[in-house]
């Protein structure tokens, strides 16, 4: 049965995973490199700074400005596609899966709080 929540409690629960992230990891993710991260691992690979630009409305170097704070976290690599070096590949990493996976843990954590 999925769970239903009012506005205020759906917004207790960004709060509570946004403050529970910042507690326990020490990398301070904007939303818009949040959104990147997520369509990185939630979405079938191959990724390119073109196309991720083109899936959040904003320019290339909006997604590649991004990229460089996010690769010096270790959330994601990239790499020039041998068949067209016009375009960059982004790819996952070890530390970014263990990142997500840590905020879904808390996610999860969180939500079962809410239940009655």
């Amino acid at each position: 049965m999925p769970l239903e929540l009012s506005a205020s409690q759906a917004l207790g629960l960004w709060h509570a995973v946004s403050s529970g992230q910042v507690k326990l990891d020490g990398r301070d993710l904007t939303l818009r490199q949040m959104a990147i991260l997520l369509e990185i691992y939630l979405v079938p690979p191959p990724h390119t700074v073109r196309g991720l630009a083109a899936k959040l409305s904003v320019t290339k170097p909006v997604i590649t400005r991004a990229l460089d704070t996010m690769g010096a976290m270790g959330l994601v690599t990239r790499q020039r596609d041998e068949r067209d070096r016009r375009n960059v590949v982004i790819q996952r990493t070890v530390d970014g899966a263990l990142y997500l996976e840590q905020l879904c843990d808390l996610i999860i954590d969180q939500g079962r709080a809410l239940k009655p």
